[in-house]
């Protein structure tokens, strides 16, 4: 049972680097399908707020008191400038995130429908991010390395490998979390950019794609090895992870879910601080899935997400 918080101090002054795509995600929320044929229908509510996947776990970290900096690249452009705005705002530091002038900020436009959604996405600047602009200077300031939406970052992709062994020859742990390859090869280097990872954390889905087969503890004991920690979002059914023969499981809290957009990023914020906190595999699932729950609350990615103190409050 964890009973303190431990001490997260250090000489380093992030205690996580987050290498990802930028874009700002506009949500329409109702019970609607989109219809072409000029079929024009309403919805309940809209809102452009933080998106993409790296800037929700960023701000779901930051959220929880850790020192956060982030990697990326916009355009210069209202949305580029809308996105660094807000990560800023958050305590985020944005000096490393390239602006490009030959291209546009990506968008998400998502139709939110309580527990499901669907998604839009022009991926404008997402994929143009590439190995030379990363300051690996930046690697001995900070303990923790994350990359997000690996299958969007197409220029970084065969680089990882790269990046991921300069951090840990500075002393960083590393993670990643792929999310949905959009081209549903489920490939592009991604078995060498494992064998470089330390923390791996898919959904339900992505795990599937990529061990291949039906059962989640087969596909979990797979990618983790001996070493690597794999930790599973299951929706609402909880998580699940495995680390050296271990296996794990916890539940979400009941919540009345507004919106679920966010939540795995938000799980995958809580599960690093857990794991930067040298707290054991069940305690940091468990932490995982209760700040994943909290931030279904309130429409948007980032809106819900929990402090330390309120997800703390509810970790037995």
């Amino acid at each position: 049972m964890v009973t303190t918080i431990k001490n997260m101090a250090t000489e380093r002054p992030f205690d996580l680097i987050v290498v990802g795509e930028i874009n700002p995600d506009l949500i329409l929320s109702g019970n609607v399908e989109p219809s072409f044929g000029q079929v024009e229908k309403i919805v309940d509510d809209a809102v452009l707020t933080i998106g993409s996947s790296s800037c929700i776990f960023a701000c779901a970290a930051a959220r929880l008191g850790l020192k956060v900096a982030f990697v990326g690249k916009t355009g210069a452009d209202e949305f580029g400038g809308f996105m660094c705005d807000q990560l800023a705002t958050y305590g985020i530091d944005t000096s490393a995130i390239v602006v490009d002038k030959r291209v546009k900020t990506g968008l998400s436009v998502i139709l939110s429908r309580g527990n499901d959604r669907a998604i839009l996405t022009y991926s404008g600047a997402i994929p143009e991010l590439q190995y030379q602009e990363i300051d690996l200077g930046m690697l001995v300031r900070a303990r923790h390395l994350h990359i997000g939406s690996y299958f969007m970052l197409r220029k970084l992709q065969p680089y990882v490998p790269e990046l991921f062994r300069a951090a840990h020859s500075n002393g960083l742990s590393t993670s990643i979390d792929t999310n949905y390859d959009p081209d549903e090869l489920w490939d592009s280097g991604l078995n060498a950019a494992l064998e470089e990872t330390d923390i791996f954390l898919p959904n339900e889905t992505e795990l599937r794609a990529i061990a291949g087969g039906d059962d989640n503890y087969q596909g979990m004991a797979k990618i983790a090895g001996d070493r690597r920690i794999v930790a599973v979002k299951l929706g609402p059914k909880g998580g699940i992870a495995c680390h050296a023969g271990a296996t794990v499981k916890a539940d979400t809290i009941p919540v009345q879910v507004v919106d679920t957009t966010g939540a795995g990023d938000t799980f995958d914020a809580g599960f690093i601080y857990g794991f930067l906190s040298h707290w054991d595999l069940q305690q940091s699932l468990q932490f995982a899935c209760i700040c994943g729950s909290l931030s279904t609350l309130k429409a948007g990615g980032t809106a819900g997400q929990p402090t330390l103190a309120e997800a703390f409050s509810l970790l037995h």
